[in-house]
């Protein structure tokens, strides 16, 4: 058991004892409260006062019984207090504590569930982004990893509601359940989409068959990593020149090129023009190689023409810079907007 829940259990019964004194002196000598209560304290302290009044035998061995329960839980109470400190107890708990105020703090983040090799490079994308999120794991072992790579976690089983409670999901943006177990993951969506049903959760698939339990559990979305891996093994044979594209886009080790999502905001000055009007190219070099629309749809190499709407999200690839200049650009559009359409020698949208 964890030595501090000796502690607490130690000082439960520790006032417990105190109460059983106080009132056994009360009830069997006659006295009144302070006295017994004082008796009680030398007594479970075995400092050697006097009693405060002589006692009959009854009282007597109601104070040898006393005493000796007493010493056996002070004894347990200095054994759990020494093996805190030696183990440095103190100092988890206040990191604990610390950690535990920085949950509290999350908002519109993520929660994944399991840390083994796909969780692992789940959070190595997350953090490089970077973006907020949580680790559920509950085997002991694993948690000495997550502390040396200082991610965000808690110790506890992701099927219950008390842990991902704790996790915050009801201010979580998504769930991504990348457990071993396929039995697991259905636990663990169903229990995410009780908890939170406009939660996006995304879920991995081990065995044939899992999707289609999955997706009625919950899940907006399953993957298989071993339909991806035989996949992408066989693009690698079949088609290598667009496997080694797609890597060199898709992949953190490339630098010089990169594939990145960007949402149009609904209150962007942007919403409403086509790709030529907005200057997106000119002004930072890089390709819209696809828009998905907010009701859904997906337009593939859009022509210049192709209108962007509020909600809309761009598919784009270039170097990472050029599109860290769009991102900057689309985030503060209104001013951004203006600025080009003065380059191009015409009126902006709010003249």
């Amino acid at each position: 058991m964890d030595p501090v829940r000796h502690l607490k259990i130690s000082v439960f019964v520790l006032g417990l004892l105190i109460s059983v004194g106080v009132t056994g002196y009360m009830g069997i000598e006659g006295w009144n409260f302070l006295d017994a209560l004082y008796m009680t304290v030398i007594t479970l302290g075995t400092v050697g006062f006097r009693e405060v009044h002589d006692l009959s035998d009854a009282g007597k061995l109601f104070t040898v019984g006393l005493i000796v329960v007493g010493v056996s839980v002070l004894g347990y109470i200095v054994g759990s207090l020494a093996q805190i400190m030696f183990e440095g107890q103190f100092q988890r708990i206040i990191g604990r504590k610390k950690v535990e105020k920085r949950i509290d703090a999350l908002q519109d983040h993520y929660i994944i569930c399991g840390f083994g090799r796909i969780g692992a490079l789940i959070c190595k994308e997350f953090a490089a982004k970077p973006l907020p999120f949580l680790v559920i794991e509950k085997h002991p072992e694993v948690h000495d990893k997550l502390h040396q790579e200082e991610y965000l976690h808690i110790r506890g089983d992701a099927t219950e509601d008390e842990t991902l409670l704790r996790a915050g999901i009801k201010r979580a943006k998504g769930l991504i359940s990348v457990v071993t177990s396929d039995t697991e993951n259905v636990y663990i969506t169903l229990t995410a989409r009780g908890l939170n049903p406009d939660l996006f959760i995304l879920a991995r698939s081990g065995e044939e068959g899992s999707e289609i339990k999955l997706k009625r559990a919950g899940a907006n979305k399953v993957v298989s990593p071993y339909v991806i891996g035989g996949s992408r093994m066989a693009q690698a044979i079949l088609r290598p020149n667009v496997v080694d594209f797609i890597e060199i886009a898709t992949g953190r080790e490339h630098l010089e090129l990169q594939m990145e999502e960007i949402l149009i905001p609904a209150d962007s000055s942007f919403a409403g023009e086509n790709l030529v009007s907005s200057g997106f190219r000119k002004e930072t070099g890089v390709i819209i190689i696809g828009i998905k629309k907010a009701v859904g749809k997906m337009v593939f190499n859009p022509n210049p023409h192709a209108k962007m709407e509020a909600n809309d999200t761009l598919i784009v690839l270039g170097e990472p810079a050029a599109i860290q200049k769009l991102e900057q650009l689309i985030s503060c559009s209104n001013s951004a907007a203006a600025i080009i359409q003065k380059h191009k020698g015409e009126p902006t949208p709010h003249e």
